[in-house]
């Protein structure tokens, strides 16, 4: 795979209950990376399942929120990012809308609603455009 456009960063879980396909659809010119939920193994499985690839990107866990999402931050690098959590503190919601590389907060607690999932759709294909 090439440069990917953008990072993707969710639990397992956010991907449930998505149509068959959209997952690997929409994400294939980016690159996922999960953060470890109560599904464990087995839900990190299943994206990379849904992803249709033999292995999907672990972000590494840390002791408070506040680390969490700085690892998070750093994962991100210099490419967009859609970032999927139940929750956002200040300092990320800031961060987000300072960074020059373009950045989507989600939150959403569970699985990915339709128009979230909508939402996703659009800032992909925002990114593909000016890839383009």
């Amino acid at each position: 795979m090439s440069t990917p456009l953008f990072r993707l960063v969710c639990v397992p879980a956010a991907l449930n209950g998505a149509p068959a396909g959209w997952a690997g659809d929409m994400l294939r010119q980016g690159e996922v990376a999960v953060l470890v939920d109560e599904g464990g193994v087995d839900a990190i499985d299943a994206v990379a399942r849904a992803l249709d690839v033999t292995a999907v990107s672990v972000v590494r866990s840390e002791p408070t929120p506040a680390e969490q999402e700085g690892t998070v931050m750093a994962h991100a690098d210099t490419l967009a990012l859609v970032w999927i959590a139940p929750t956002f503190s200040d300092a990320a919601r800031q961060w987000a809308e300072k960074r020059a590389p373009m950045t989507l907060l989600v939150e959403v607690d569970g699985p990915l609603p339709e128009d979230e999932r909508r939402r996703i759709e659009r800032f992909v294909s925002i990114l593909s455009g000016q890839a383009a």
